[in-house]
């Protein structure tokens, strides 16, 4: 029997037992709670024996057990004060007892006023969400509904409080808005709020829960409002009868609205007028104002500071943030791997031994899927684990990390990142036969594979034996059929089901549609198997035929002899659509046409097995445009063939840039990959990414919706290589800023192109007044005048100046009518409209960088610094300013009194040392990134220190590196960033 003091005051006798472990933590300082190696040393044990028990019993580590206690502490102190300075809360809480820095004081004020939302003003009921009501019956507040959450009491803990708070609060419920990323759990967390909201007595049993996802109708608002608040009869085209909306069919219940962050303007108003007053009419109704009571809870992988969110947050009282699996404590995901293993054993019925490097390789993978990815991929693993054991005919299924999707294995590298908690279990196989329910319910979402792939393996397998295969024969076949099934599952896991019939009339009209169900018609009377998807195909291909042949535009097609060649049966049945379409279309479709019908049949038809691959399509932009742009592109033409890529602007564009090398080498499949842009840097990404790979590329920047929809439309056509699809896109849009995978990187300088009838004089005349308008943007735009009659090709002159500068309007005293290219009479110019034209079309085109830029220099930063004192840092970054020519030689003494009056440590641990600015030469910021934090003022730490030379010039630098460093996830980047050029991005790319 041992004796040990816990706290002042409190002693435990022990045994050196596991129940020792409870009775210590029980008695300990809750405001102090002991670490995992304090409650070792106690027992004199090791500290991985104390973190298995006590993960193996679900008790928190001692940072979330005193979270528990603090928030509440500190809850009570912002309710007094709420602008509270971090200094001073810190010290209230050392005053109450705790042991605490300032920083993680910062981070848990910060938590608290994004959950109780204080910055939404009139909010009156904002501070007592996150209470418990004193009224209120919390002994369901164990509620198994939320208990089976892994992360109840962990990562989850407080967004399952705020749940429960927000179905509790009298009357109906509080409406909720659940952010995070894709994957992460929102539909699971809204489905068991109204579970609990059931299983709480605060709405009935038979209560409604009804779910919408806006991305569906995102590009129809007419069937959206339709579809969420219903219509009455004559409404619209169509519309032969009055439809109540889902909105009617949640009343007294809850209507969950995934990715809502979709809705279109009108759908957000009519959606707000239900928030705020409850009330809201059906699509066409004027008068009769209908009421429902609703609670809304929203999902959303937006930016949480995003203007859209903050106008939602407005009227969304509770607020939850949903942590990606990166930001959750590595046990958890161990439970969660665990659990998903579990519940292919239950669809098994078979016990499942997972070796060990399996489960590192799943432990420690990058998978921006969260949750979701991890279940997809483990499904992936054993049905090839399963296909393994019906080949050997064993009782078990044994998963090795050879059944893990590549990306997978790449985990196993980095298992240097675990932490001594995880170490008892790295190093063991998981064996999964134990009887008893999974705790996740099983789905058929995107991310849930069929339920009978294993049936069909199980099938396969018997049905060949019955034939005589060897084995070897059979391993050979059904591992063929099964690794195709595996790769249509992991292209679908984000892929959108084809758009209604009702939809695709809104874009191609009615007389589209009717020719192309009769042209495929006579296709499928030719014995020819159509896929489904070549209807939705077909129809957007036939609009485009049809507007081009209106416009008198020549339709030419460079494989017409090929085809005819080598596909004869499509071309014949081809030409007997092609009369069909004729006649209903009133057109004469030309034989190269015809072909390019062929051509659709030849790919949509499952007579053959086809291994000839197509060109790629990539689209990458920045902010969240690119996957919706990819989403609409693949819906309407029924396949799942182009990748959006979206970079943030605090994204690096070389973490950008790696994701892109990736995804090409990825889904290359032979013919080179087409990358979309939307402007900046992304356009020299095509000549890096086949210097880096070897595949061709061809990037087209200016992208918008319809050039994805034509470029994945050409794409997709078996016949067509990456100078066909991308040189066509480039004939219908000739002046779009472009580099193709071998071209030159740099970045194009804008041009504005002046042009007179009457000769190259006068152009240059307009070019001089033009300048003197412009001479704010001088640096910026050239001036190029041409003449019309002096050059018998216009369209081949603009052409070449495209090649070396970005048009971006020409103006002139006639409009030769250039596509796609803004033209500007002379006469607006002279009238100042024109010049207004041209100022908007020069700032829409200017680079989204922040002024801080122009004061940052790769040779003013250090990274990795090794010196541990605060005087070290200041005389090196003084000393590279001054070797660099930005300050003069008092700079240095003048940092040194600066630092005498003290206060320049700010939030997050930055240090902002400055002299004065009579010594600056030019302005510049010199950054210092320390191998460890450096001891600053007050026993405070430094993590990152941006020494200032600024001037009495510089105050739009000092507003913009506030706003910047206001942001703690550009903060948290550069702490961790690799390179110089890194951080100079984060700082700039941020506007």
């Amino acid at each position: 029997m041992n004796i040990a003091v816990i706290k002042p005051g409190v002693f435990i006798l022990y045994n050196n037992n596991k129940q020792d472990i409870f009775s210590i933590i029980e008695s300990e300082d809750k405001k102090n709670p002991l670490t995992d190696q304090k409650i070792a040393d106690i027992l004199n044990t090791t500290r991985e024996k104390v973190t298995e028990e006590r993960l193996l019993n679900n008790i928190p580590d001692s940072r979330e057990r005193r979270k528990q206690v603090i928030l509440e502490d500190i809850r009570e102190i912002l309710k007094h004060d709420i602008n509270i300075s971090d200094r001073k809360l810190t010290s209230c809480l050392k005053e109450m007892g705790y042991i605490i820095s300032r920083f993680t004081v910062a981070q848990l004020k910060d938590e608290i006023k994004r959950t109780m939302n204080f910055n939404n003003k009139g909010d009156e009921n904002v501070d007592k969400i996150v209470e418990n009501p004193k009224n209120t019956d919390f002994s369901i507040q164990n509620s198994y509904l939320f208990n089976e959450l892994i992360g109840w009491d962990g990562s989850l803990k407080l967004q399952i409080n705020q749940a429960k708070a927000a179905i509790l609060y009298p009357p109906h419920g509080l409406h909720t808005l659940l952010v995070g990323p894709s994957g992460v759990g929102k539909s699971y967390m809204a489905e068991a709020m109204y579970n609990f909201a059931v299983e709480s007595g605060t709405f009935s049993k038979d209560a409604p829960f009804i779910i919408f996802n806006c991305a569906d109708y995102a590009d129809n608002p007419q069937l959206l409002l339709s579809q969420l608040f219903g219509h009455v009869k004559g409404a619209f085209t169509g519309a032969d009868s009055s439809k109540e909306g889902l909105v009617e069919k949640a009343n007294n219940g809850i209507l969950f609205l995934d990715e809502v962050h979709r809705l279109p303007n009108e759908g957000q108003e009519i959606l707000f007028s239900l928030l705020d007053k409850g009330s809201y009419r059906r699509l066409g109704e004027t008068e009769n104002l209908r009421r429902a009571k609703v609670m809304i809870i929203a999902a959303t992988t937006e930016n949480p500071e995003s203007s859209l969110l903050i106008t939602f947050r407005r009227r969304i009282p509770m607020f939850i943030e949903m942590p990606s699996i990166e930001e959750r404590p590595i046990m958890e995901r161990y439970y969660i791997i665990k659990e998903f293993f579990l519940k292919e054993m239950h669809r098994l019925q078979k016990k499942i031994v997972v070796e060990a490097d399996a489960i590192k390789a799943l432990m420690f993978y990058d998978c921006p899927g969260n949750i979701g990815q991890i279940r997809s991929d483990i499904q992936v693993a054993c049905a090839r684990g399963f296909l393994n054991c019906m080949a050997n005919k064993k009782r078990e299924v044994l998963i090795t990390i050879s059944d893990m999707p590549n990306y997978v294995k790449d985990g196993i590298l980095k298992v240097d990142k675990r932490g001594p908690e995880i170490n008892s279990i790295l190093n063991k196989n998981l064996i999964i036969n134990e009887d008893k329910t999974s705790n996740l319910d099983i789905r058929n979402d995107r991310y849930v594979m069929t339920e009978n792939i294993y049936q069909f393996i199980e099938n396969r397998y018997r049905e060949l034996e019955n034939k005589e295969f060897s084995r070897d024969e059979i391993d050979n076949i059904v591992g063929n059929e099964l690794e195709d099934e595996l790769k249509n599952f992991a292209k679908n896991i984000n892929q959108n089901t084809i758009i209604s019939k009702e939809e695709l009339r809104e874009i191609v009209g009615t007389q589209i549609m009717k020719t192309t169900e009769e042209a495929i018609s006579v296709a499928k009377s030719e014995k020819l198997h159509i896929k489904n998807n070549l209807y939705y195909s077909l129809a957007i291909h036939l609009s485009s035929t049809y507007e081009r042949i209106m416009n008198k535009k020549v339709i030419k097609n460079p494989h017409l002899e090929n085809i005819i060649k080598n596909n004869p049966k499509e071309f014949s049945i081809a030409k007997k659509m092609s009369y069909v379409i004729n006649k209903r279309l009133n057109i004469d479709i030309p034989e190269d046409e015809v072909a390019f019908i062929a051509m659709y049949l030849k790919t949509f038809s499952s007579e053959e097995i086809l291994d000839e691959g197509k060109v790629g399509v990539i689209v990458i932009t920045h902010g969240h445009v690119a996957c919706g742009m990819v989403e609409v592109a693949n819906k309407l033409l029924g396949v799942n063939h182009a990748i959006g890529i979206e970079m943030s602007l605090n994204e690096s564009p070389k973490t950008v840039l790696d994701k892109s090398i990736e995804l090409v080498k990825k889904i290359d499949e032979g013919r080179g990959c087409l990358i979309l842009v939307d402007m900046g840097s992304l356009v020299t990404f095509g000549e890096i990414i086949t210097e880096k790979t070897g595949i061709q590329t061809r990037v087209v920047g200016r992208v918008d919706t319809v050039m994805v929809l034509e470029a994945l439309r050409r794409a997709i056509i078996l016949n067509n290589n990456l100078d066909d699809v991308a040189n066509n896109l480039d004939e219908d849009r000739k002046y779009v800023a472009k580099v193709n995978g071998v071209s030159n990187r740099k970045k194009l300088s804008k041009a504005i192109v002046t042009m007179c009838i009457t000769g190259q004089g006068t152009a240059l005349k307009i070019k001089t007044y033009i300048e003197e308008l412009l001479s704010e943007y001088k640096h910026n735009i050239s001036i190029i005048p041409i003449g019309y009659i002096e050059n018998d090709n216009v369209e081949n002159q603009l052409k070449d100046i495209s090649n070396n500068y970005e048009i971006i309007a020409l103006i002139g005293t006639v409009n030769p009518n250039i596509e796609n290219l803004q033209f500007i009479s002379v006469e607006e110019v002279l009238n100042k409209e024109g010049l207004i034209k041209i100022k908007k079309l020069i700032e829409q085109n200017e680079a989204v960088y922040s002024p801080i830029r122009e004061i940052l220099d790769e040779k003013l930063i250090l990274m990795n610094f090794k010196g541990s004192l605060k005087n070290q840092v200041i005389d090196s970054l003084a000393s590279l300013l001054r070797k660099n020519g930005y300050v003069s030689e008092g700079f240095l003494l003048s940092v040194y009194k600066r630092e005498v009056f003290g206060g320049t440590l700010l939030n997050q641990n930055i240090a902002i040392p400055h002299g004065d600015s009579i010594y600056t030469t030019k302005p510049a910021i010199a950054i210092c990134i320390p191998e460890k934090p450096i001891e600053w003022e007050g026993g405070n730490k430094a993590e990152i220190i941006f020494m200032m030379a600024l001037n009495e010039d510089s105050k739009r630098y000092i507003d913009e590196f506030y706003r910047i460093t206001r942001d703690s996830q550009v903060i948290k980047k550069i702490k961790y960033s690799n390179t110089s050029g890194e951080i100079i991005d984060l700082l700039s790319l941020v506007k």
